[in-house]
């Protein structure tokens, strides 16, 4: 499924000003539709939200693992 540059940037949730500027860096993968706007594949967007999801979630279990005690500890008391 394709969009446009004002759908994507909706599914987004950014401007249409900066959807513009990745593609013209090459960041986002567009093709012209020969009217002088670009259609997008959705399917790119969805792969990368489902990773962005699964490392918060890494995150998220990595900052909520305790910290071991360090057995090199001396006790001076």
């Amino acid at each position: 499924m394709y969009l446009t540059v004002k759908e994507t940037a909706e599914y987004l949730s950014l401007p249409e000003s900066t959807i513009q500027k990745l593609i013209l860096q090459g960041k986002i993968r567009a093709v012209p539709d020969g009217k002088g706007e670009y259609l997008l594949s959705k399917e790119q967007f969805t792969t990368h939200l489902r990773q962005m999801e699964k490392y918060k979630e890494f995150l998220q279990e990595y900052y909520s693992e305790p910290i071991p005690e360090d057995r090199d500890i001396k006790d001076e008391d």
